[in-house]
């Protein structure tokens, strides 16, 4: 919602100073919504009254260090001009706080607006008073906030602006958030404090969990009966890692919220504030010389490596599954026979997926399909067992909105792929944050989390996630010799203990393979479009239809039909590959009906989401919501894929879902095509299935009678011609 007055403040700014161009910044929207682009602005703004020629969106050392020599107080009688007192009434207003009309007058509303805004920090005891002082006009601009918000916890706000007007008087301390969440910010200030009470002089004290830190520590013990400063650093670390537990002295109360968290993060169970549990609850990797009885690694588990992690206290290994590089990391996929040595030397693994995973742009709900989909077959032909959890990998810092708009969608994808289509379960690798998120949506079992990376920010200000399976600290190297072998060192919570037994690999002799684009691309497409027009299907146009009236009306091109159908090659491959069929099969009567759509079609589909009928032939199949619905049936009866059986009910979310999703509506097809042949009488399709008995499949597509035999006979042909591809490609 738009406030009047920050948008007087926005105003203010680009009258002031040339739409922007004199703090070298585009000219402000005047939307009056709060938000960096205004602070920079303003940051940018108070730099140039101050004669700060090099002008920066941050509020860094040059102008804090300006702002304290030069103004080290301001007030009604200190501060220098009435332009510099309109960019801090402007920040006023901007941070929620009246800043009286932005009329370069510090007034009795900006001396009480100045008032609550101290108090909120939590600072009003050491800067007393309604002038500003340095560090608080560092945090005037910025968009922390102040006062609880989205459901922040009153306790944990406290513990903030105790932290503030404890410590803000230290060189390196700046004043932190009191919103009532844990943050970033907030894990360094704790870092920063106990620091200073250990007795580190300004420069020494970093916010980092060095050696010094970790020696003052072990001799910072406390237990029952402890009261003070130590206490209440103790408390405040149990409650922002959300154990509820009263901030003060260290009570019989806090006792056993220790014994719940030592429990939890496997931990001795001492109900003592000790070194490692000070270490957990400041620092994502804790005491990094616990002894792990996981790990994980790149290299191949030989037999000599295999004794050295036994005699190590090792129990589970994760190992990867698939390595998409042909050159680095040469070992960092299970090797054969490598899972029989870890079975011969008593120890379990558990698998990891992992392609790239290092950006948002990794993480679809389509790429997360594809994954999924790869992740089954590739646990297949290593012999993993039903009932393996197979962990995804989110392999850097995501930030809460990318979690929201790709990781989440991504794992939807796994979710319900590996769910459909196999007996394995899901889990995720990453930050806490990441892990807790997928956790939370039901997307993953368990976690594998990726705590060694303690500066990436899901991680920082987060609890250990409340699944977790695995808890990655240290990289060492254990062995000697030929058993040397350098592994990540991870706690175990015990919620997956991996397997140590495998069938068979499985064979993926004759299966088809993705298509070779670079190659067959154009031929194909040229194949296709003669094919079609040969049997009075042009490039655009017909069933009675001009091009002009045809285009107008939304019909797809031959061209565009096959561009969509290679679009989605790797779905064709993945469900050819799982349902052990020749992906023709499934891709001819969805190029087909892309090129063959129709006003008609158009027109169903708007009569179903208006309401007027509840089914109609839809999406890039052009299947019925009841057909798929027996088809999806039929197929989980037969252990096929997996599923709660659909009931008429179902109706309409199947419909939107093969209106909506071509992913869905592209899997339905194939499961239609293993219907189909129970409906006819014939075997199910597979690798070898004639081609009399492909026609009939096909024809079945289009129901009974003389209109379904005809569709057959035009669609083998374009059958024939993908076949011819995927066949030179899966030759290769």
């Amino acid at each position: 919602m738009a406030d009047e007055l920050v948008r007087r403040a926005q105003r203010f700014i680009n009258t002031q100073y040339n739409n922007g161009a004199t703090l070298g910044i585009s000219k402000l929207s005047e939307d009056g919504k709060t938000g960096w682009t205004t602070m920079y602005a303003l940051t940018r703004a108070l730099q140039y009254e101050m004669g700060i020629t090099s002008l920066s969106d941050s509020f860094g050392p040059t102008t804090l260090s300006t702002l304290q020599s030069r103004y080290p107080v301001l007030n009604d009688s200190t501060v220098p001009s009435a332009i510099f007192c309109r960019i801090l009434q402007s920040a006023l207003y901007c941070k929620g706080y009246d800043g009286g009309e932005i009329d370069g007058i510090y007034n009795s509303r900006v001396k009480s607006a100045v008032t609550s805004l101290k108090q909120n920090m939590g600072v009003s005891g050491l800067f007393p008073g309604s002038s500003l002082e340095p560090k608080v006009v560092k945090g005037l601009f910025n968009m922390d906030a102040y006062v609880t918000v989205n459901s922040g916890s009153s306790t944990i706000r406290s513990i903030q602006q105790w932290l503030n007007g404890r410590y803000v008087n230290r060189r390196d301390f700046f004043i932190i958030p009191c919103d009532g969440h844990h943050s970033r910010d907030v894990a360094k200030s704790m870092l920063l404090a106990i620091q200073f009470e250990l007795g580190m002089a300004d420069g020494t004290a970093t916010g980092v969990f060095g050696p010094g830190t970790q020696a003052g520590l072990r001799s910072h013990t406390v237990s029952v009966g402890s009261t003070g400063t130590w206490a209440q650093l103790f408390t405040a670390g149990m409650i922002l890692n959300k154990r509820s537990v009263p901030f003060g002295d260290f009570t019989a109360a806090v006792k056993t919220g220790v014994e719940q968290f030592q429990s939890f993060s496997k931990l001795p169970v001492t109900g003592n504030g000790d070194f490692q549990t000070w270490a957990s609850l400041l620092v994502s990797y804790g005491d990094q010389s616990r002894k792990g009885t996981a790990c994980d690694g790149v290299t191949k588990i030989t037999p000599a490596r295999a004794q050295a992690l036994k005699d190590a206290g090792y129990l589970y290994i994760g190992r990867y599954l698939f390595n998409p590089s042909s050159t680095s990391l040469p070992e960092k996929q299970i090797q054969p026979g490598e899972l029989d040595t870890i079975k011969q030397y008593g120890l379990r693994c558990y698998p990891i997926y992992q392609t790239f995973g290092r950006a948002a742009d990794n993480f679809t709900y389509a790429q997360g399909t594809s994954e999924a989909f790869q992740a089954i077959e590739w646990a297949k032909y290593h012999g993993f067992k039903p009932g393996t959890i197979i962990y995804f990998a989110v392999d850097y810092d995501a930030m809460d909105g990318e979690i929201t708009d790709y990781i989440l969608p991504h794992f939807r994808g796994v979710m319900r792929t590996i769910g459909e289509n196999s007996s394995y379960g899901v889990g995720v690798y990453g930050p806490r944050n990441v892990c807790q998120r997928v956790g939370d949506a039901g997307y993953a079992a368990a976690s594998f989390v990726s705590d060694m990376s303690s500066g990436f920010s899901g991680n920082l200000g987060y609890p250990l996630p409340t699944n977790w399976a695995f808890d990655q600290i240290a990289t060492i190297t254990i062995g000697s010799g030929a058993g040397a072998i350098e592994i990540d060192n991870n706690i175990a919570s015990g919620r997956d203990t991996g397997q140590n037994d495998f069938n068979p690999p499985a064979s993926t002799t004759g299966l088809d393979t993705d298509l070779n684009k670079t190659a067959y691309r154009a031929p194909m497409l040229t194949d296709v479009k003669n094919y079609l027009t040969s049997i009075g299907v042009p490039e655009t146009g017909g069933d009675g239809w001009g091009d002009d009236d045809w285009v107008t009306l939304g019909g797809i091109s031959t061209t565009k039909a096959y561009d969509l159908v290679l679009s989605a090659d790797w779905l064709f491959t993945s469900l050819a590959r799982q349902l052990r069929l020749r992906k023709a099969l499934i891709q001819a009567p969805v190029l087909w009906e892309l090129r063959k759509l129709n006003p008609p079609d158009f027109a169903a589909d708007a009569a179903v989401k208006a309401g007027l009928d509840d089914d109609c032939s839809t999406g890039w199949g052009q299947i019925f919501a009841w057909v798929t619905i027996e088809a999806r049936n039929y197929c989980t009866q037969q252990g096929i894929i997996n599923g709660a059986p659909l009931t008429g009910s179902d109706k309409p979310a199947v419909w939107r879902s093969l209106n909506e999703d071509p992913l869905y509506n592209i899997r339905s097809v194939a499961y239609l095509t293993i219907y189909n042949a129970f409906q006819i009488n014939k075997p199910r399709p597979d690798l070898t299935t004639s081609l009399a008995d492909t026609q009939a499949l096909l024809a079945r597509y289009n129901g009974e009678g003389p209109n379904a035999e005809k569709y057959g006979r035009e669609l083998i042909g374009l059958y024939n011609v993908l076949e011819n591809y995927n066949n030179l490609s899966r030759s290769q």
